[in-house]
C-alpha cells in the first residue's frame, strides 16, 4: 500500500527493555540512516562493515522530497544544505537538439508542493554526513573489517556469530538483525536463502568533470537529461566541488560477471557521437570514466523471523527514476519506529513488508519503463517528445506526486 499523510499503524504498548540491541549489516546510506534513526529511539546499534572504513565509492545521488523529509527529521537538514545542491530545473534534451525541449520545474516548485527540495549531493558527502551524525551517538558502534556473519533464530530469540578478518569471533544475542548490505547482500542470499542479484544488461559510465569545461554546454544551475537512440545521459553539478557529475547509460550483454573498472572511453552507440553535447562530455572527461554494471535484485521475502532487509538488499532497481537511495531512506522511516516501539521484531518486519512492498514494486516498474522511454529510436522518439512538450513544465509535480509526496505512516500505540 502507499501510505498517505494520514496513514497510521496501531501497535501494542510494548514497555520493552532499554538495553535492546539491533545489529545492522552494511555501513552504506541505508545502514547508517537506519543506525541513526534507531539510536534516536534509544536503541543500542552495532553496524557491521566488511571494509576497513566507510566507503565513498560512486559519484552523485539524487535525494527527492520524500527522502529529504526523513533525513531532516534525523537532524541533518543543515548539513545537507551545506553540501547538497537544490537543482532549479531539469533540462530535457532530445537527441542532437541544441536547446532543451522543456525545463521541468524543480527547486522552489518542489519545496512548495512537497515540503522539501529536490537535492543532488556527492555520495561521499552524504556518507560523511551520516557517519558524523552516527559518531555523535554513544549507542552506535561500528565494527569494520568483518569477514562474515551467521545467525540462528530460536525460541529464546536470535543468536549471532560475527567473524572478523583478523580471525577473531564473537557471539551475541541481538533483538533483531537488519541486512542493509546492498545489491549483493549476504543477508538476502545466505541468511534468508534469497536470490542472487541479476545483471540488468545496462552499464552506467560515470565521470566527474570540472564545471569550467562544461559551462558552455549546460546550464549549471540545472540538471540536464539527454535522450538518445539506445542510450541516455544525465548531468548535474556539485557546486561545492566545482565538478559536474556525468552518468551515461547504455545496454551491453556480458558473458562473464561484470565488475566496476576504469575505462578510457565509454562504449556509446555510434549514433551518440553525432550529438555535439555528447562529444563534448566525452572529450572533457579525458578518459576518466568508471564502468559500472547495473544489477537488480528483487525478492518477495524481505524478512524471516527477527531478520530483515532494507534498501538494495531487498529491492535494488534501475536508477532511471533516481529513487534507489530514496527508497532505502523510506524503508528506514517505516521500519525503525516499528523495531523501536514493538516487542516482537518478527511482527515489526512483517508490518514493514506489508507497507513497503507494493510501493517499491511500482517504483521498480516505473524506473524500468523510463529506461525504455529515454532510449527510444526514431520515429517513436518523435511522439515521445511531442507528449513531453505538451504536458508542460509542471505536469510532473502532479504525475509524480505519488512518489515525492509520500509520508511514512504514523504509529499509534494501543493498550495490550
Amino acid at each position: 500500500m502507499t501510505a498517505g499523510p494520514d496513514a497510521s499503524i496501531n501497535i501494542p504498548n510494548p514497555g520493552f527493555e532499554k538495553t535492546r540491541t539491533i545489529y545492522i549489516a552494511g555501513a552504506g546510506i541505508a545502514g547508517m540512516t537506519m543506525a541513526l534513526s534507531l539510536a534516536m529511539f534509544g536503541i543500542r546499534v552495532v553496524v557491521l562493515e566488511q571494509t576497513p572504513q566507510i566507503q565513498t565509492e560512486g559519484a552523485g545521488l539524487q535525494i527527492s522530497p520524500n527522502a529529504r523529509k526523513i533525513l531532516n527529521e534525523l537532524g541533518l537538514n543543515e548539513a545537507l544544505e551545506g553540501l547538497g545542491f537544490a537543482t532549479r530545473e531539469i533540462d530535457i534534451y532530445p537527441f542532437r537538439r541544441p536547446t532543451p525541449l522543456i525545463s521541468l520545474k524543480m527547486g522552489d516548485a518542489m519545496e512548495s508542493v512537497f515540503g522539501a527540495p529536490y537535492m543532488v549531493i556527492h555520495r561521499s558527502d552524504l556518507s560523511n554526513i551520516l557517519f558524523s551524525a552516527c559518531q555523535r551517538h554513544a549507542n552506535i558502534e561500528f565494527q569494520f573489517s568483518v569477514r562474515s556473519f551467521d545467525m540462528q533464530a530460536h525460541q529464546k530469540g536470535l543468536s549471532l556469530t560475527v567473524e572478523n578478518r583478523d580471525g577473531s569471533v564473537h557471539n551475541t544475542r541481538p533483538y533483531a538483525f537488519v541486512g542493509a548490505d546492498g545489491v549483493h547482500s549476504m543477508t538476502r542470499t545466505k541468511i534468508l536463502a534469497g536470490p542472487d542479484a541479476q545483471y540488468s544488461n545496462y552499464i552506467a559510465w560515470r565521470a566527474l568533470i570540472p564545471s569550467s569545461m562544461l559551462k558552455d554546454h549546460f546550464n549549471l544551475n540545472n540538471t540536464s537529461l539527454m535522450w538518445g537512440p539506445g542510450f541516455h545521459t544525465i548531468a548535474y553539478p556539485h557546486p561545492k566541488r566545482h565538478v559536474v557529475n556525468i552518468a551515461m547509460f547504455t545496454k551491453e550483454k556480458l558473458t562473464k560477471k561484470p565488475s566496476p573498472q576504469t575505462v578510457l572511453t565509454p562504449d556509446v552507440p555510434k549514433a551518440g557521437f553525432a550529438c555535439t553535447r555528447t562529444k563534448a562530455i566525452i572529450n572533457a572527461a579525458e578518459g576518466g570514466w568508471k564502468k559500472w554494471p547495473l544489477y537488480a535484485a528483487q525478492t518477495s521475502q524481505w524478512y524471516k523471523g527477527p531478520v530483515g532487509l532494507i534498501g538494495d538488499a531487498a529491492h535494488a532497481m534501475l536508477p532511471y527514476q533516481a529513487q534507489g537511495a530514496a527508497m532505502a531512506i523510506e524503508d528506514v522511516g517505516v521500519l525503525a519506529p516499528l523495531l523501536a516501539k514493538t516487542n516482537d521484531a518478527t511482527k515489526a518486519f512483517a508490518t514493514y513488508q506489508s507497507i513497503r512492498q507494493s510501493r517499491v514494486k511500482r517504483i521498480v516498474k516505473t524506473s524500468a519503463s523510463n529506461g525504455r522511454i529515454y532510449h527510444m529510436e526514431w520515429p517513436f522518439s518523435i511522439f515521445r517528445d511531442i507528449v513531453v512538450s505538451v504536458q508542460g513544465p509542471t505536469a510532473h509535480l502532479q504525475r509524480l506526486a505519488w512518489i515525492y509526496g509520500y509520508e511514512t505512516p504514523k504509529l499509534q500505540q494501543t493498550s495490550p
